[in-house]
């Protein structure tokens, strides 16, 4: 017998030789498992790098979130907005490329994206809108802009609007074009009142970035590059004055926003790394990994031009202005447009500035 045990395993008993079996097999299991942690931590080093890569390359302008001025929120508002990502993107007509300081925001957008199911709504405030845009001082809304840069752009939308936007980003017509061109165009559908402006535009525009484009017709589907798109948000002629502008900002916006999601990774690739540096904005890297990181459940919703309810008129020496009638009642429509908020209720600041309005305007 002992013969035997000697033979078939060198001297060791049959339990001996399983519990030896097992721990080699928990060895192997470690190394795979170590392998495995290796190969993600060294995966997520490469994709940390790639993204600080791309946030070198991007203009910032620090805006420290505690700073930005806020109203003061109802608690049901505030737990609204928690659920959202709220962004502004302002448009700057400053005629040179990488000057993102100063300069009247003819395209000032507020952008909430729905964490939970990715939909991204925009609601266009009017250029023109009259509101205060810093301390009491009641102007057309793009100026705030101008006087306060994107700071002060922010806390005019804050203030007037009951937001908690503390991030932005701004580009000019150099990076709109140029990003338009790397997607390979897009196709929009160009009226017949439209063609003449648009035309006009295109040579202007052209002039503006340093390389020109073909004039257009009319027709559904029309395939434009960068410049064609550009002038095309720019026509504020027709019939809808700059209210249509603003709808076609949102039209071309979308349509970006359509073709990207089409793209192989080496296209956006590319796209980043030429417009990063032609655009400018607040948020910090981390910011953009957690946007990013679900970029594939992102869809357009909706979008909208503010105020609602609106006339035009001249106030005092101003010039023609777009005046909310009644403030509070517009505000109201658009948290339940953009944020599905139907319990919100304006701040004591929100109404004072109704008043405000309503008193200086006479509407």
């Amino acid at each position: 017998m002992e013969r035997e045990v000697r033979n078939n395993g060198r001297g060791q008993t049959p339990d001996r030789r399983k519990r030896k079996k097992a721990s080699r097999r928990k060895r192997q299991r470690r190394k795979v498992i170590l392998m495995l942690i290796v190969v993600l931590l060294a995966l997520a080093g490469l994709a940390f790098a790639f993204a600080w890569n791309k946030y070198e390359k991007m203009g910032k302008t620090l805006i420290r979130e505690k700073d930005v001025k806020i109203n003061e929120l109802t608690p049901e508002t505030k737990e609204a907005l928690k659920g959202y990502e709220s962004i502004a993107l302002f448009g700057l007509d400053n005629r040179s490329s990488g000057s993102f300081e100063s300069g009247n925001s003819d395209a000032i957008i507020v952008v909430s994206i729905n964490k939970e199911d990715g939909e991204i709504k925009m609601a266009s405030i009017y250029r023109d809108t009259y509101l205060d845009v810093d301390q009491d001082k009641f102007r057309k809304a793009n100026s705030a802009y101008a006087n306060g840069g994107p700071k002060q752009a922010i806390e005019m939308l804050n203030k007037n609007l009951d937001l908690d936007i503390t991030d932005y980003v701004s580009v000019d017509f150099n990076a709109l074009t140029q990003a338009i061109d790397l997607l390979g165009g897009i196709e929009l559908d160009i009226q017949e009142d439209e063609v003449g402006y648009m035309n006009d535009y295109i040579d202007t525009t052209g002039e503006i970035v340093g390389h020109s484009s073909s004039h257009v017709s009319p027709g559904t589907g029309v395939h434009v590059d960068g410049v064609q798109a550009t002038a095309y948000t720019r026509i504020r002629y027709t019939e809808g004055w700059d209210y249509k502008r603003t709808e076609r900002q949102r039209t071309v916006i979308q349509k970006m926003f359509e073709k990207a999601k089409q793209c192989d990774f080496f296209t956006l690739n590319n796209l980043l790394d030429e417009i990063l540096p032609q655009i400018s904005t607040s948020l910090e890297l981390t910011e953009l990994i957690g946007l990013a990181k679900d970029a594939g459940k992102y869809h357009m919703g909706e979008n909208t031009g503010f105020p609602f309810e609106k006339e035009s008129g001249n106030v005092g020496n101003m010039g023609d202005m777009v005046i909310p009638i009644d403030l509070e009642a517009n505000v109201v429509q658009l948290h339940q447009f953009l944020y599905t908020n139907e319990a919100y209720s304006t701040s004591q600041t929100v109404k004072d500035l109704s008043a405000a309005i309503r008193a200086n305007t006479g509407y």
